[in-house]
């Protein structure tokens, strides 16, 4: 694929890039560790931000002391109840959509070239819960989750092998753009050699973003017209 090639893969985060469920997955979360393992340790301030929630899973209740081994022989049973209680925890008036997200999207999806994809920690089950819930599902056709690999970087690789076969096109380096609100979702685009949008709109200050000297960085995507055309040139 020739650089000056105008096709663009442009994979989103979920939390604190597009939403805030106002709490839901870590209320979820905490409920389902106690019920499964029976602690939520250190869930309460535990920074989800970044990571995949297997990852989550799994460093809490090692600090917890508990074997690994159980950990992963409980992880199916811990995310089919961890999903069950997120849509009992989605209440649509803690919801935010952040600032910009919608017309970005929608500007996205009719410019010619663009194609959406998802890289996010998130489950996929759960990811879906959250997008549905404000309406977003519809920009989306494929994706990499966190049940897919606990380790970020690597859903990057997955994100673009099925946006590939999804959509009949070879994407790869700079014509993949990831966005994200992390350090994290900054060093999973350079592990691929993508190009990196990095939004504050999450848990990560602005001075912070900027330290990982991501492409472009944004306070949020209010003025969406000029995250298209970070996206796009």
């Amino acid at each position: 694929m020739s650089q000056k090639d105008n096709t663009r893969l442009v994979l989103f985060d979920i939390d604190g890039t597009l939403l805030n469920t106002g709490g839901a997955g870590r209320r979820a979360m905490k409920e389902t560790l106690r019920e499964i393992y029976g602690t939520c340790g250190s869930a309460e301030k535990f920074p989800f931000g970044g990571k995949t929630d297997s990852q989550i899973v799994s460093e809490l209740m090692l600090q917890e002391g508990l074997l690994e081994e159980v950990i992963q022989d409980n992880l199916n049973l811990f995310f089919t109840n961890y999903a069950q209680r997120l849509r009992q925890q989605i209440d649509r008036p803690q919801l935010k959509l952040y600032p910009g997200v919608k017309q970005l999207l929608s500007t996205l999806t009719e410019t010619k070239g663009v194609f959406l994809g998802l890289l996010t920690g998130n489950i996929r089950e759960g990811a879906w819960i959250k997008l549905k819930a404000v309406e977003l599902d519809r920009y989306f056709r494929v994706g990499a989750y966190g049940d897919d690999s606990p380790d970020r970087n690597e859903l990057a690789s997955i994100a673009v092998k099925r946006a590939s076969k999804q959509f009949k096109k070879e994407f790869q380096g700079r014509n993949v753009v990831i966005i994200g609100d992390t350090p994290h979702d900054i060093t999973c685009a350079a592990s691929i050699r993508a190009r990196t949008i990095a939004v504050a709109t999450g848990w990560t200050p602005l001075a912070q973003l900027r330290k990982y000297k991501p492409d472009f960085l944004f306070s949020n995507f209010s003025d969406y017209q000029e995250v298209v055309h970070a996206i796009v040139t």
